[in-house]
């Protein structure tokens, strides 16, 4: 099968290489015997927003994870910013996870921290800078994610399930970074919810310039919001390109997944 990074139908082919914030060439990772990603490619390119789709368990969470170093990769080379983060020093690598953030399934936020703690915990670790003016930054990251002041004080436990999205995501965006990976970020919303959370993603992108990597399987989000789509199966990426182009693939998976029923139920 030709390589979809070089694929007629790739979304945006025509933009320069200078474009791509994320690339990464001949990736393998695996679990004991059993190879997740194989000889993997994907180039993610600068102030995008790319929908990131596959079956269930067919890895999309493990590569970003592997990406972001939380997983170990066999072979391939990722590079982010230009720096080709298996080469990369302590100091350099640093300085390239200060430049993205994280919200992860869940959100994952520390339950014995309030908001206000969870949303400094990066500043804590990556910065030098007074409990006065991390108060201040986190009620700013409240503000720019849609929350209260109000909730700055309350934990985890007592927030719905909306509202840690929103935490998770100022978390996120502590440090004011340029790339920001999302996984599963509608996952167990009420479409208003999902529907709010997706228009949120819009607009940081675009006061922002935010570029952002988003794993998920809400068909809204990506018809809504996605600039491409990147299709994982067989252990790598099939095809990348607008909803419209993944539509004409011919790929059983892909037809069923955006031509199916459910999609149908969208018009």
């Amino acid at each position: 099968m030709a390589n979809p990074l070089n694929d007629p139908l790739t979304h945006a082919q025509s933009r320069s290489d200078d474009d791509v914030i994320l690339r990464a060439r001949g990736v393998t990772v695996g679990f004991g015997p059993v190879l997740v990603l194989k000889d993997l490619d994907l180039d993610v390119r600068k102030r995008e927003i790319l929908g990131f789709v596959g079956g269930s368990g067919t890895g999309k969470s493990v590569l970003m994870r592997a990406i972001l170093g939380l997983t170990p990769r066999r072979a391939g080379d990722i590079e982010v910013f230009g720096v080709n983060l298996r080469d990369a020093g302590p100091e350099e690598r640093l300085a390239v996870e200060r430049r993205w953030g994280v919200l992860f399934q869940q959100g994952a936020l520390f339950s014995s921290l309030n908001v206000r703690q969870n949303i400094q915990v990066p500043m804590r670790e990556h910065m030098r800078m007074s409990e006065r003016l991390m108060d201040e930054l986190a009620l700013l990251k409240l503000e720019m994610v849609g929350l209260p002041r109000s909730a700055a004080e309350k934990f985890p436990s007592e927030l719905s399930g909306g509202m840690i999205k929103r935490a998770s995501l100022a978390r996120s965006l502590a440090l004011d970074p340029e790339l920001v990976f999302l996984d599963e970020p509608t996952a167990g919303l009420d479409p208003i919810g999902a529907a709010s959370f997706d228009a949120l993603i819009l607009k940081l992108r675009e006061t922002l310039g935010l570029t952002v990597y988003m794993v998920t399987h809400d068909l809204d989000s990506l018809h809504s919001i996605c600039d491409r789509v990147a299709v994982l199966g067989e252990k790598k990426v099939l095809r990348t390109g607008t909803i419209e182009e993944l539509m004409r693939f011919d790929n059983a998976w892909v037809q069923s997944y955006f031509n199916g029923e459910r999609a149908l139920r969208r018009v």
